[in-house]
Parts: C-alpha cells; structure tokens; sequence
C-alpha cells in the first residue's frame, strides 16, 4: 500500500462508519447485526485491520507480566511499552505495512494476555498451557487464562460483548492511538498510549458507573425514584444519550438481545431502570431525544458472565485492540504528524515585568 499524504481535518477513515441517521454501525461497510452472535473476535479483528476474516491475531506468546501492580490498567499498559524492546519492534517510520499488520497481531494477543494475568493475580497460579491451548478461540483462551475452565455462557457473553465494542471510530483513545502513530512511533507505543485514554470514567469507565442503579434496583429501590434522584443532583445517568445515533444506540439493542438469550441476571433491573430514564429524560428534555447507548447493557452483559465493575475498562481494553490496530495501521500509511490546531485565548502581548513575582526573581 502506498503511503499518502496528511489529509486535511476531519479525519478520514475506512475502518467504520457511525451512522446516525439510520442508527446503523458498521465495520468496513458491514452491519454490526451480522456480526454480533454470529462471527467470534478473531475474525472481527481481521475485518477491521485487514478486511479480511480470515486474518485473525496469533495465540499469544509466552510472556508473564512483569509487574503485577493490583491495578490493570497500569500492569497492561506498562507491558505493552515493553514489547518493542523486547521483541525488537521498530518505529513504524522504519517498517513496512505488512510488517506493522503483523506487530499489531502479536501485541493485540498479547493486551488480552496482559489483561488476563494481571486480573487473575499474583497470589493464584497460573493456568498451564496446555489447557489455554485447547482452543482456538481468541476470547476462549482468554477466559481460560483468566478464570480456567470457562462457562460457554460466558464465553457467548464476552464474544458479544468485544465485537459489539471493537470500534466506533474516533473516541478519545483511538485518536491518542493515531496521534501516536503520526510520530512514527513503535506499534507498542501506540497501544499503551490509547489504553491510558481509556482510564477515565467518561470513557471506558462508564459501564462500572451504570450497574450501580442497576444493583440499587435490585435491592428493592423504585425505578423512577432512583432515576429522579440522579437527576435532580445533576448527575448524568451512565448509559443514556448519544452524540451520534438519533434514535437508538445499535450496540445497545444488540447487546440487550444478547442479554436476553441469555439471561443474565439484572436483565428485569435494567429494563425497568431503561424505561423510567427513557420517560424522565423525555418529560424534562422534550427538546431532545435522548436513548439508551451500549453502556447500560454492556454494564448487564458483563455482570451476568461475572466480571466484576473494576475490571469493565480492561474488557473495554481487549476489546478495542481490534479498532485501535486498524486506525494505527490506516494512520501509518500516511506521511507525516498528525497536530491537532488550537486557538490562542490567553493574554495578549506584554512585558516580562506584568507577570506576579517577576519584581522578587529579579531582585528588585
């Protein structure tokens, strides 16, 4: 492929397309209907890097994590930055195309690894070989590093769960993902860069926020009362609205179908929590419609395959490796760094001797 030019601002893309008007996502022109329940992760990561199914991420490598922390994020992306030393990954400035798809395939395996160890522990053994060799599946042998032998309904859950979650074009991370790899930097690099844009609440942090109504619910609270009191704080209820789709978030309803089938256990909690913020935010912003987006039934999904809320962001992790591969590689076919354009709004021009403390550095 031949490397192109900087295109101008807004970003180009063919990795995938957000449709809001007809509420539609799609990965390299592909429907996420025709994914979600149907093709596993592996493939999907293919579509999205090489628009290829049948490229799919190798098993990941043997490599231990080299510091278990107690904080995920922190274990993965630390060994992330360590994989172009180790393994001799060079700046993608240096490499070709085809060698930058490969680099992506092994270190993509190696985050769902990282994420996999550093959540099992320090304190639990670690599950022989062998027994994550019995599969191909990528999100199988995941769990299975993980947990050991995994449930299948967990294992459907997640499948889910990472396809529905692979991509959705420039989010925060994806952008410090592309930014990074406008520098030429190393394809490591560029993954550690984006999993620390996932660790604030507002992004890959929203689901964990979510399932707190949910669990209140549960407990005997009343829906709407709950609902209201979030509202009448200020605060902003995880897992509704949307800057993209008009009327309903895609991920959304393919998740809570997924849900269903297989019923995990707040299903009830989040269908009464879904309709009493549904007619509060319409009664108090008829201006607006305002719908459920994937973070309430993401919130469901992984409740119900038992993964607990401190770990959502890491899943939210192993899931976007697939969407982050393909922009570094989409953004390393180009020429040149990516700067972002910011407009000055401090003081105007003035002497040295206007800024407090100048009179005491100076002497004076």
């Amino acid at each position: 492929m031949e490397r192109i030019p900087p295109t101008a601002l807004p970003w180009q893309t063919a990795v995938a397309e957000a449709d809001g008007e007809a509420d539609m996502l799609r990965y390299r022109g592909v429907s996420l209907d025709e994914l979600v329940g149907r093709v596993s992760f592996g493939p999907v990561w293919g579509l999205l890097v090489a628009d290829d199914f049948a490229v799919t991420p190798p098993p990941a490598e043997r490599f231990p994590l080299p510091a278990h922390t107690g904080d995920v994020r922190a274990d993965v992306q630390s060994a992330l930055a360590l994989l172009a030393p180790v393994w001799g990954f060079r700046p993608l400035h240096d490499i070709t195309l085809a060698q930058a798809r490969d680099q992506l395939a092994r270190a993509s395996s190696m985050a769902l690894s990282f994420v996999a160890q550093s959540a099992r522990g320090s304190d639990r053994p670690v599950v022989p070989q062998r027994e994550v060799d019995r599969t191909d599946d990528i999100v199988e042998r995941f769990l299975i590093r993980w947990r050991g032998d995994p449930d299948p309904r967990d294992v459907a859950a997640l499948s889910a769960y990472f396809v529905a979650a692979a991509e959705h074009g420039m989010s925060p991370s994806t952008v410090t993902a592309r930014v990074i790899a406008s520098t030429g930097a190393d394809v490591a690099a560029c993954l550690s860069g984006a999993v620390g844009a996932i660790s604030g609440p507002l992004h890959g942090g929203a689901p964990a926020r979510a399932l707190h109504m949910m669990e209140r619910i549960t407990a005997g609270a009343d829906p709407g009362r709950e609902v209201a009191r979030q509202l009448d704080a200020g605060h902003r209820l995880m897992g509704f609205g949307h800057t993209v789709y008009r009327r309903e978030d895609p991920r959304a309803r393919l998740l809570r179908a997924t849900c269903r089938r297989l019923g995990s256990p707040l299903c009830e909690a989040a269908e009464a929590l879904e309709a009493a913020a549904l007619a509060a935010l319409a009664q108090r912003h008829p201006e607006h419609r305002i719908a459920t987006n994937m973070e309430l039934w993401a919130a469901v999904l992984l409740h119900g395959a038992g993964v607990p809320p401190p770990l959502f962001a890491a899943l939210f992790t192993c899931a976007r490796t697939a969407g982050w591969s393909a922009h570094i590689l989409e953004q390393a076919g180009h020429v040149g760094m990516r700067r972002p354009v910011a407009q000055y709004v401090g003081p105007t021009a003035r002497p040295a001797r206007s800024v407090p403390g100048w009179s005491a550095m100076m002497g004076a």
